[in-house]
């Protein structure tokens, strides 16, 4: 019976990762994301991602402290397949070379504790951890573009991926990847907002895979 307790908490602890972990910075759950990595303490930006059957969804990121050499990023996305209200997920990125990598990650789903997910980042390295710090490198140049959103007017580069031909329109103004818009065929990003004096949402000190394997485990059957 244990073993099979095991088992499924593993498999619910995959799909949650799957889905809605950075698969960074490509994410699987919250969107993809690409541009010019630029992270300064306390800012962000929020989005509304628009999908191809016309489902609309917000989306925060921002940067809420600086640690080793990296920063603190955290995501903030309505979860209305769990109950409603939203999720968080901090993530600790470092830069290296024309990476940037996750070396931790953390989620907190509506009414639950935080769970330390750095455990399932290595156990399951098909989700990716890398993306490159600046898109501008497989991407061709457009020119300047002047883009209004509601977060307000920005001049900005207007760049088409050499990959998949998303195009992206970028400006120093916006952290922590540059990014005012984005189209693509599977979804658009517009900034809605620019995000000053950010802190974290995440409560609670954060409990490992592990660890909460362990404390189902050993609950009285």
């Amino acid at each position: 019976m244990k073993n099979a307790v095991r088992s499924l908490l593993l498999v619910v602890a995959v799909f949650i990762f799957a889905k809605f972990v950075p698969a960074q910075m490509g994410m699987a759950g919250p969107p993809s994301i690409a541009g010019v990595f630029n992270p300064a303490v306390g800012s962000g930006a929020a989005y509304e991602i628009v999908k191809p059957d016309r489902e609309k969804t917000q989306f925060d990121m921002y940067v809420v402290g600086k640690e080793a050499g990296g920063y603190w990023i955290e995501y903030s996305m309505q979860n209305p397949h769990m109950g409603g209200g939203s999720m968080y997920m901090k993530t600790l990125m470092t830069r290296q070379g024309d990476d940037v990598m996750v070396q931790r990650s953390i989620m907190q789903m509506p009414g639950r504790p935080p769970m330390d997910m750095t455990s399932m980042m290595k156990m399951h390295p098909m989700q990716s951890q890398a993306s490159k710090a600046d898109m501008r490198g497989d991407a061709q140049n457009l020119g300047t573009d002047t883009i209004t959103t509601p977060a307000g007017t920005f001049s900005c580069q207007h760049w088409r991926s050499k990959k998949d031909a998303s195009e992206y329109w970028i400006s120093d103004k916006v952290s922590p990847w540059q990014l005012v818009k984005m189209t693509g065929k599977d979804q658009t990003m517009t900034l809605t907002r620019l995000i000053t004096d950010a802190k974290t949402h995440i409560t609670g000190t954060p409990v490992s895979m592990e660890d909460m394997m362990k404390q189902h485990m050993n609950k009285p059957e």
